[in-house]
This record gives structure tokens, C-alpha cells and sequence, in this order.
């Protein structure tokens, strides 16, 4: 029981740095330079480490969310 609940846990959050990093990955190919002020190059960073963080953890949200309801489909057989 207890193994079970720390490989979930090891899971998750590899999913959610996975999907952080794809989102960064994603955020890079946008071109944001027209919609930010000029010389504010640490706010910038800022705000494209803050859009990968909340994109990542959302796609991450829904494939956990997924895997969960999924393994829990059996249940209604039993």
C-alpha cells in the first residue's frame, strides 16, 4: 500500500516537470517582444517561467486526472 502510494507520488511529479518543460519548450517558439516594454528583461523571464509553470501543471492536471479515473474505471465491474 505504502509502495504503491509513493511510486503515484514519484509519478506525478515527474509529470509535472515533463510537462512544465514541454510548455517552456512550446512558450519559446511565441514572440512576445512586441507585447512587453522595453528593458524589463527579468520581468520577462519572470513571466515565461510563470506561463510554463501554470500551462505545464494544467496539461499535467488533466493526463493525472486521466490516469486516475482511469484506474479506477474497474471498479464499476466489481
Amino acid at each position: 500500500m505504502i509502495t504503491d502510494f509513493g511510486v503515484g507520488a514519484l509519478v506525478g511529479i515527474l509529470v509535472h516537470l515533463v510537462c512544465i518543460t514541454m510548455a517552456w519548450w512550446a512558450i519559446q517558439a511565441l514572440n512576445f517582444e512586441k507585447l512587453l516594454k522595453a528593458n524589463r528583461v527579468l520581468q520577462a523571464r519572470v513571466l515565461y517561467i510563470l506561463l510554463a509553470i501554470a500551462i505545464g501543471t494544467a496539461v499535467s492536471n488533466f493526463f493525472l486526472d486521466y490516469l486516475l479515473l482511469s484506474r479506477q474505471l474497474p471498479a464499476i465491474f466489481d
